[in-house]
């Protein structure tokens, strides 16, 4: 390749937003309902948002309460080939609809019931298609899976980054070593060993890793979030999810009044655990009724938001990064290129260097130069999903694909909310996406059903079903 072939081709990688990118936001945003076309709102603007996987492997060998599942997800076989096949169909259609870039996380039941070779080769379909992927997990796993997920039948290295959310509660049944957890702090010693078998592949094989955590949320351990938090903070999670249960799937594990356990009841817990306000405010992804997220930082004990609500020097701060930079691809992308793609930006727009200088100058006057030395940066993101009940989701979807709005409150905020969702699937067989609230709520036990048919758990041969 000549020198001017050369440079050609790194003008082109470090292009601040892919056009293909541009054209899926501006369609996502289009797509929004007016309620949610804030100055604060991340989709459309920055992100077209998250993407899951469905009817790929729904078996799960933990019992949950509640459990999102349908009745017949763990009648059907995982089978890698299935799976491999399935994926790469769903991240043909995402790529098609949502541009050539986005975070997808490999969900069905348990992924780990994948044979490791089958696990890596799903990965890296995902990331043929330019997905970020995430490997959705009860973290029940021991560390041998782990390295022959990073590593081919050779020993060597195939993957050089892996994320996982790994998902624990006291609401999960059948765990190795804790079979019924009494309570949440007895599962802090799962936490940790997960966190430190996964982050141990950067030592071992050179396999760097982000790491989430999972946890439901019912009346009976609500008030233990926050210690969750207070210990599992140190444990190397990058991430802290939290999901108030809702009646959705298998409603012979429903055990309790959902509903008591309201969306500000849980982020009174979340911010309790962070010991501080977490502005949820900033940054809205999708509908508020949906997702809470706060993006900071403990340095020490203490934890910082990037940015404050209050602070109209924030607001500026995160007006000029959704317009001045948005849709630029941060994850995934090597250092040199992003620098590179940031210094173009900067280039176009140099009043960027105001905007951050001045916020960086705060944060420094706020924490104290000596304590971050003394304490480093450690990123943390806090994140609240409120599902939806399936008897809602399903007569306000089905009116809105007759092109009708919903008169009954309820059914009309859950319409609203349907539209505005910020986490897709999709299907290739239709060319549909669909809210993942949709895909649990109406479209998994259908599924599930077919699968029990395409994947036995003991095949049939035909001699004996003749």
């Amino acid at each position: 390749m000549s020198l001017l072939s050369r440079a050609r081709s790194w003008v082109e990688r470090t292009r601040p937003v892919h056009p293909l990118t541009r054209a899926a936001l501006q369609r996502r945003w289009a797509e929004l309902p007016p309620h949610v076309r804030t100055p604060s709102q991340v989709l459309g603007r920055h992100a077209v948002g998250c993407e899951g996987t469905h009817g790929v492997f729904p078996r799960c060998n933990l019992a949950c309460t509640p459990c999102y599942h349908s009745r017949d997800a763990n009648r059907v076989a995982t089978n890698g080939g299935h799976t491999v096949r399935e994926v790469r169909a769903q991240m043909e259609l995402l790529v098609a609809r949502r541009g050539p870039h986005a975070h997808a996380q490999l969900i069905g039941g348990e992924v780990t019931l994948l044979e490791p070779d089958d696990h890596a080769a799903t990965l890296a379909v995902m990331r043929e298609h330019g997905r970020e992927p995430m490997s959705m997990t009860h973290g029940d796993v021991d560390a041998d899976y782990l390295r022959r997920l990073v590593t081919g039948p050779d020993g060597r290295r195939r993957l050089d980054r892996v994320s996982f959310a790994g998902h624990f509660d006291m609401l999960m049944f059948g765990r190795r070593g804790m079979e019924r957890p009494p309570d949440e702090a007895s599962l802090h010693p799962f936490r940790r060993r997960f966190a430190e078998d996964v982050r141990a592949l950067k030592a071992s094989h050179g396999v760097r890793s982000f790491l989430a955590h999972n946890m439901t949320v019912t009346p009976r351990n609500v008030d233990q979030v926050a210690d969750v938090i207070r210990t599992a903070r140190s444990f190397g999670y990058r991430l802290f999810s939290f999901q108030p249960a809702a009646f959705v799937g298998d409603d012979r594990r429903w055990h309790d009044d959902y509903g008591a356990t309201t969306g500000d009841a849980v982020w009174a817990q979340i911010e309790a655990g962070a010991g501080t306000r977490l502005p949820f405010r900033v940054f809205q992804h999708g509908d508020e009724r949906c997702n809470r997220t706060t993006y900071g930082f403990y340095v020490g004990p203490d934890y910082h938001p990037i940015l404050g609500d209050r602070d109209p020097r924030d607001m500026a701060v995160r007006d000029a990064f959704l317009d001045r930079l948005g849709g630029v691809r941060f994850t995934g992308t090597p250092p040199a290129r992003l620098a590179a793609t940031l210094l173009r930006v900067v280039v176009r727009h140099p009043s960027l260097v105001g905007h951050f200088g001045r916020w960086l100058v705060r944060r420094l006057v706020r924490i104290g130069p000596l304590r971050l030395v003394r304490g480093g940066i450690h990123p943390v993101t806090f994140v609240m999903h409120s599902f939806m009940d399936a008897a809602d989701v399903g007569p306000a979807w089905a009116a809105t694909q007759r092109g009708e709005t919903c008169t009954e409150p309820r059914l009309r905020e859950t319409q609203e909310r349907l539209a505005a969702c910020s986490y897709a699937m999709a299907h290739p067989d239709t060319g549909e996406l669909v809210p993942a609230c949709v895909q649990h709520s109406v479209l998994d036990p259908v599924e599930n059903v077919a699968l029990r048919t395409l994947l036995p758990l003991t095949p049939v041969s035909r001699a004996s079903a003749a």
